[in-house]
């Protein structure tokens, strides 16, 4: 693979058109760790082995697909925990790329084609900590990469399978949040949006509008970004534009105020989502705010549900949700 980090796309997010059928609901309880980590529970324990070799499960860029992976009851390791399945139809890829396998239940990182195009966006981020709040101000245009074309040309290859219709316009977003946060005792669904990103562009979860893998489905750019309906810019998985993935640099915050880092202990050493609480945390030691600590914080991954899959503290509302 060229970089840790997988495409995602999808003209709108987790607050799904359709209220689909879950073949695979949540249990009453979360699921137990896996073998290697510490014990999972609900305040989220499992704790980073720095000396451990985690290994590199996705080398060979073949990812499951995630489709209907979600829960509304309670959090479950590898499974989205949504407040909602409702919402408006926004579109979305209309048809299988030729990276799936030809079950549907795998698909090819390699393979997929991205959105074409290189244009540059006067990305503005602000980061402040002040009495306990941390203040997030930002355009959501990205202040460290380029973007595709959108909407995507009709000449464009991604046009046959995802033919977003959607323009990148600027936002003017601020973020209150939570600047130490504690996990609360058993953990909180969540809605579409994730957080945002260092880069300044905002992180939706792991679906598109019908609640398939964004990640397997949509055809985004080259960094993994494109816009939904209101021209919102926003990633579902982990950028391969962001170049530091280190498991101890966080490259985002959360709504409830964790921050979200990379996946990557080492060479060759990368984190997946089965090395990770039911929300897709653990705790280790990172950079936060020019300190080193230990806490517990999100990791982004290369396989679904890609970033945080519930909230380990009380979120705050996205801007602009009711």
């Amino acid at each position: 693979m060229a970089a840790i980090g997988m495409a995602a796309v999808a003209v709108s997010c987790s607050s799904s058109s359709k209220s689909a059928t879950t073949t695979n609901t949540a249990s009453s309880s979360a699921a137990p760790a896996t073998s290697g980590s510490t014990a999972s529970t609900s305040t989220g324990t499992v704790t980073l082995d720095p000396a451990r070799d985690y290994g590199d499960k996705y080398a060979d860029g073949i990812l499951p697909v995630g489709d209907n992976k979600y829960t509304t009851d309670a959090a479950k390791a590898g499974f989205v925990f949504l407040c909602h399945t409702g919402g408006p139809n926004a579109g979305g890829a209309s048809a299988r790329g030729a990276w799936f396998s030809a079950d549907g239940t795998t698909y090819d990182i390699n393979k997929k084609i991205s959105v074409q195009g290189a244009v540059t966006w006067p990305g503005s981020i602000t980061i402040s900590v002040a009495g306990g709040t941390r203040t997030i101000v930002t355009n959501d245009l990205p202040k460290d990469h380029t973007t595709g074309v959108f909407p995507v040309a009709s000449d464009d290859p991604a046009a046959s399978v995802d033919r977003n219709p959607n323009t990148i316009k600027a936002q003017s977003v601020t973020y209150t949040l939570n600047a130490a946060p504690t996990a609360d005792a058993t953990p909180h669904c969540m809605s579409g949006q994730v957080g945002v990103m260092t880069t300044g562009v905002e992180l939706f979860n792991a679906f598109d509008a019908g609640l398939r893998d964004a990640g397997a489905w949509e055809v985004q750019d080259g960094c993994e970004g494109h816009p939904e309906i209101t021209g919102t810019y926003h990633y579902h998985s982990l950028s391969s534009c962001i170049t530091d993935t280190s498991v101890h640099t966080v490259i985002g915050f959360a709504l409830d105020g964790f921050p979200i880092t990379g996946p990557k202990v080492g060479d060759h050493n990368i984190l997946t989502t089965t090395d990770l609480d039911e929300c897709h945390g653990l705790t280790s030691e990172i950079t936060l705010d020019g300190a080193t600590v230990t806490m517990y914080h999100y990791v982004m991954t290369q396989d679904f549900p890609y970033s945080a899959s519930c909230m380990r503290s009380t979120p705050t509302k996205a801007p602009g949700e009711p």
